[in-house]
């Protein structure tokens, strides 16, 4: 069955995706048995367009890249439509939600989530918002509906960490989680360790595009706080909100803490860390000095890690990259296609 294909959001996530499933669209028939169209497509910004038959997918992109909006592209289809809209009237059989992530409220992408869900339409996401707010509502209005929700995307980009805990992992006990959870305040840490200041850090980051001109949610924890929440609620059966995490980030750490922790073998990282403490379940984010026999300690620049301690196996560490354009991109792939073998 050739699965209809809704993108909500079509910027650097969404475009990512859209580039794979043209380089691999061959590739998936033959392998996974999967074939697609793009039915529609919504973005705040760069406007939208919507085609029962199938959406040129191709010129779509050549237009947003070239600054053209969906609406004023002549391809073929409804142009107009908002995301609410698109979602519900559309024939898609799939929402990708790759809006913006507004981590206080979760909104607009909470909102599109339920109407998908509401809708009958199965969904995947790379957005934090939803999940580390709204988890349990959007994970019961699925089963309700008979629907499958996915989310690898919303914890280490397209490094498995989601997949890996359900499936992989499955019948272990994960008795904790703890790792880097945040590549913009591991890239700044890993560069005041060359000797850099923290704002001489920043700055530089913010001009390689890993800090946002207001870097506030990956400074001060923010971020690293929403993928605790997401792993505490997702994979450990918690119900964690913001006001249960211990958050503090690495605005206090001075070139001379990274200095001396160098000097006595230990090296600062942002850790981000979920563990069952009885019958609880304690989520917590600060700056660690951890020994460089660590496998966390080896871990530089803008990369994520984790390490899950389990009663079978004792600790794995998966590390790969927490953010990016082809490999967000790539994380709504493997859920568009562990959807696609569950159906």
């Amino acid at each position: 069955m050739t699965a209809n294909l809704a993108f909500i959001g079509f910027g650097v996530v969404g475009q990512g995706l859209a580039e794979i499933l043209l380089e691999k669209e061959k590739e998936l028939e033959a392998k996974n048995d999967f074939t697609f169209r793009v039915v529609a497509i919504c973005d705040t910004l760069k406007g939208s367009i919507n085609n029962p038959e199938g959406i040129d997918l191709k010129a779509a992109l050549e237009a947003v890249k070239a600054g053209t909006k969906l609406d004023e592209a002549g391809l073929a289809g409804e142009t107009g439509w908002d995301a609410i809209t698109t979602i519900r009237e559309s024939n898609a059989d799939l929402v990708l939600e790759a809006t913006y992530t507004d981590i206080k409220t979760g909104e607009p992408a909470v909102s599109h989530c339920r109407v998908a869900l509401k809708s009958g339409k199965d969904l995947a996401t790379t957005n934090k918002g939803p999940v580390a707010l709204h988890f349990p509502e959007l994970d019961e209005l699925a089963s309700d509906n008979g629907l499958h929700f996915r989310y690898e995307g919303t914890v280490m980009s397209g490094t498995p960490v989601i997949n890996l805990c359900a499936e992989t992992l499955a019948g272990c006990e994960i008795k904790s989680i703890r790792g880097i959870l945040n590549g913009t305040t591991n890239y700044i840490l890993s560069e005041m360790e060359s000797g850099l200041s923290y704002d001489d850090a920043l700055k530089q980051a913010q001009e390689l595009g890993y800090a946002e001109a207001g870097p506030d949610a990956d400074v001060l924890g923010w971020d690293a706080m929403a993928k605790v929440i997401i792993l505490a609620n997702t994979q450990m059966g918690a119900d964690l909100t913001t006001e249960d995490i211990d958050c503090t980030g690495i605005t206090e750490i001075s070139l001379e803490d990274v200095n001396a922790a160098v000097a006595e073998g230990f090296r600062w990282k942002l850790i981000g860390s979920v563990s069952r403490e009885g019958d609880k379940v304690v989520g917590r984010v600060a700056p660690e000095k951890i020994a460089l026999s660590d496998p966390l300690a080896a871990v530089m620049g803008p990369t994520n890690a984790l390490t899950f301690d389990t009663d079978l196996l004792g600790p794995v560490t998966v590390q790969g990259a927490g953010a990016g354009r082809l490999e967000t991109g790539f994380s709504l792939l493997t859920d568009i296609l562990a959807i696609h073998r569950m159906r």
